[in-house]
């Protein structure tokens, strides 16, 4: 590997980085990704089974902690 870290720089500056979700749709995103989340919350509580937790407990945690992180995104954290 004989390129310098300049030389890298200026060719990432070729290619900007584009995101997967955009800013305009960062808040349905996240507002879908947590109403999923609570629906699959619920259904989990409701069928409490070793069964459940893999197909139900997994999701809906996932649903959530990545619906949380783009409303951050999309609404902004004020502290």
């Amino acid at each position: 590997m004989d390129s310098s870290l300049h030389e890298i720089w200026q060719t990432a500056s070729g290619s900007p980085f584009t995101p997967t979700v955009g800013k305009g749709s960062q808040f349905f995103v996240g507002f879908s990704l947590l109403l999923l989340g609570f629906g699959l919350t619920g259904s989990f509580l409701l069928k409490r089974s070793l069964a459940s937790v893999a197909v139900l407990g997994l999701p809906a945690s996932l649903a959530l902690a990545i619906g949380v992180v783009y409303m951050f995104c999309a609404v902004g954290v004020y502290v």
